[in-house]
């Protein structure tokens, strides 16, 4: 196998042998396969929108297939069997409908005409594929750095889309320019500048997408306010939900109503919480138990209820709890119950409530713990008249933010080492699994504001970049002007469609770590470090320093 899409490929480099993540070759292959005939599906696509054809549902597949090839979404061969077979069932019935509506005569090209066997091995089928994708592409290294950049922040693009399209926000230009990105990607004709500008695409359309999921968010949820959540389990029966997916939390919360359980968040669902909606419809919406997605093996093994994974992240279970996990919509795991959703995209959670019913939950109180939740763009622009005098007046002479994904590798520290040594005048703005390792740090106040402020979960990336722009907009200067530095962490696809729209947005001097994506080659670093001042962290106490020195 061959795959250095995410942070934590082995040595740095890439992962050969089996995926740092749990994936095995035989699944990494299948993947690889389905990416290749979601590139043969994507001209037919885009045929068919130029006729004026519908073109939803293979839109709509596209980001679903697109999401389970994610780092930590899908390990399961047999669910990408069936979405291979969906691929090309979408393609050639599309197909059917250009050849209907058109008199033209079209020659597909090999890649929109490409027939799996399904009675010899996906995988070996799939690994040609890709070995035939990289000696094409090796000619130009910088080229194919970039061709993967786009294929990557695509995958990010996709599933903020998908969890937009969920919530009933959807935009044309965004199903559409999904489908020329793959379909760029068997192009030969385009130039690295070209490349460049298609990856800088990739961020202006993720921005678009996760415009969409915020507003998703906010019209049927409320828009977050800061909130008090408990941290430590309450005497009684408990069911626990993971991954990011708020439209499947309320579901669930709405089918345990009198059910005689509370309902915990676990990871990337902390900032749920916030959501006024939410939390005054479901008393029983009680609190968030353990931390980041990769501490889930010993979380999971001691909630005594059942647990469901909404998306990523999920780690390979352990046989102690594997029992009483369940997944939904594009996640899964062989061996683990699946929990199929009906036309509305709504699973039925009766046997996870059973199960948690059947499970002997929390016996005792335990002593109160809580963190606070809601600061994103709407609370913390509403005080924006109050930011700025404070930081006229020297109260605040620095905004961090830090934040991105977590993952396992003893140098992320890194973080919360430097959180801790930020000053007592500095705040501090946080978003995504990252801030687990200083979520609970109590920093104080300045003023009436917290210097810790959880801005969302990664889907809320789009909160933070309107933060930054609505305080340039009071300041009237540019993001790049204001007493601002990004501290950012990544691990997975998302984080590299969001970097991607910040370097759209023009945002310089960003920190990245723990380390840089393997996929990016030496050239490519350097034109990034050159345009956009884009470097890689050194240590808390350095780049204290030169954030601080620079404005």
């Amino acid at each position: 196998m061959f795959c250095e899409q995410c942070e934590q490929t082995a040595s740095g480099n890439g992962c050969h042998q089996w995926g740092a993540c749990g994936k095995s070759p035989e699944v990494n292959a299948i993947q690889d396969l389905l990416v290749y005939c979601l590139r043969g599906l994507a001209p037919v696509t885009i045929k068919a929108r130029e006729l004026g054809i519908s073109c939803h549902e293979a839109d709509v597949f596209t980001g679903e297939a697109l999401f389970a090839t994610m780092t930590n979404v899908n390990f399961e061969s047999k669910r990408f069997t069936v979405y291979i077979r969906q691929c090309i069932d979408i393609r050639e019935a599309l197909k059917s409908s250009i050849k209907k509506f058109s008199n033209e005569l079209i020659n597909w090209s090999k890649i929109s005409n490409y027939q799996p066997d399904f009675s010899e091995s996906l995988a070996e089928q799939g690994r040609e594929k890709a070995l035939t994708f990289i000696s094409q592409s090796t000619n130009n290294v910088d080229i194919f750095s970039l061709k993967l950049t786009v294929l990557y922040g695509i995958k990010g693009a996709a599933s903020y889309n998908f969890h937009a399209q969920e919530l009933g926000q959807e935009d044309e230009k965004v199903y559409a320019f999904i489908q020329e990105a793959l379909a760029s990607l068997d192009r030969k004709d385009l130039s690295l500048e070209d490349w460049v500008n298609l990856a800088l695409k990739v961020g202006e359309i993720n921005l678009r997408a996760m415009e969409l999921l915020d507003k998703g968010h906010t019209t049927t949820y409320g828009h977050p306010t800061p909130t008090q959540v408990p941290l430590n389990p309450k005497q009684g029966k408990a069911i626990l939900v993971s991954g990011h997916d708020i439209k499947q939390l309320a579901a669930l919360l709405e089918q345990t109503v009198n059910k005689g359980l509370n309902v915990y968040t676990h990871g990337e669902l902390l900032p749920a919480h916030g959501y006024p909606i939410l939390k005054q419809k479901y008393p029983h919406f009680y609190g968030h138990y353990g931390t980041a997605w990769q501490n889930q093996t010993k979380d999971f093994a001691r909630f005594p209820g059942a647990i469901i994974v909404t998306t990523n992240c999920l780690m390979p279970p352990h046989e102690t709890y594997e029992d009483k996990l369940f997944t939904i919509g594009p996640v899964g795991y062989s061996g683990i119950n699946y929990l199929p959703s009906d036309d509305q995209d709504i699973p039925d959670y009766s046997l996870a409530i059973q199960t948690s019913l059947e499970m002997p939950g929390f016996t005792i109180d335990e002593a109160p713990r809580h963190v606070m939740v809601g600061f994103a763009h709407n609370t913390v622009l509403s005080v924006s008249e109050q930011v700025i005098e404070a930081v006229k007046k020297g109260k605040i002479r620095h905004f961090f933010l830090v934040g991105g994904c977590d993952g396992a590798k003893p140098g992320r520290t890194y973080y919360t080492e430097f959180v801790e040594k930020v000053p007592e005048d500095c705040i501090v703005l946080t978003l995504a699994c990252g801030k687990f390792r200083f979520f609970d740090k109590q920093l104080g106040e300045i003023g009436k504001l917290p210097r810790l402020m959880d801005v969302g979960q990664c889907n809320d990336a789009y909160s933070a970049i309107k933060i930054a722009l609505g305080l340039a907009e009071a300041f009237q200067v540019s993001v790049n002007d204001l007493p601002l530095s990004m501290i950012l962490s990544w691990y997975e696809q998302k984080a590299i469609a969001v970097l991607l729209t910040l370097l759209y947005l023009g945002i310089k001097d960003i920190r990245l770590g723990p380390t840089l994506p393997a996929f990016i080659t030496p050239n490519v670093l350097q034109f990034l470090s050159e345009t956009y001042n884009l470097q890689p962290i050194t240590t808390p106490e350095q780049d204290l320093v030169a954030c601080l020195a620079y404005f």
